[in-house]
């Protein structure tokens, strides 16, 4: 079992990387999907990555318990592909449809912290192969409104403990992925 986790920036190239990395492996394909069409321009989106997807993958569209999704289709003989995990956090931080001060503490909802225990754990006990994608949102500027500050706070946390879960950790930069771990399974 291999859990490898690939990361880079908007449109660098790392959902491509991750889905012929699930292709070339011959296994069973699960594909989970974190995006949700709120707006044309996001169902576009989707479109564009369900066009690209092998059509013989079976694809699962589960928005906030990744955790318990990802406990549900990880097998031994099977690779889970997971894209992505800053929509996956985007989702939890607005799922109640809460808003958020541009000052001051972000008080996130709940569900957040248990879903990110769950999901969390849900990777250390993965029964089969795993690829997981993020983006990295921390190289630019600090943000000036507290909600972006808190999002791209979270999402370097939960890179780098996805990263330290995984057996393989590969940067992606305009299409060309780099290895930054690799240890033997």
């Amino acid at each position: 079992m291999t859990r490898t986790f690939v990361f880079g920036g908007a449109r660098s190239g790392k959902s491509a990387h991750a889905e012929a990395l699930a292709a070339a492996s011959g296994r069973e394909v699960v594909y989970l999907a974190t995006a949700q069409a709120g707006d044309a321009e996001m169902a576009n989106r989707i479109a564009h990555h369900r066009e690209r997807r092998d059509g013989s993958w079976t694809t699962v569209e589960e928005p906030l318990a990744l955790g318990a999704a990802l406990a549900q289709w990880t097998a031994p003989g099977r690779v889970v592909l997971v894209d992505c995990l800053t929509v996956w956090l985007s989702n939890l931080l607005f799922c109640e449809r809460r808003e958020y001060p541009e000052i001051g503490r972000i008080e996130p909802p709940a569900r957040v912290a248990r879903e990110r225990a769950q999901f969390l754990s849900a990777l250390e006990q993965a029964r089969g192969d795993v690829i997981l994608v993020s983006n990295e949102v921390g190289m630019g500027i600090v943000p000036q409104g507290a909600v972006s500050r808190w999002f791209v706070d979270e999402a370097g946390r939960l890179n780098q403990a996805v990263a330290a879960r995984c057996e393989r950790a590969v940067w992606v930069a305009a299409g060309l992925p780099l290895v930054l771990k690799e240890q033997a399974c």
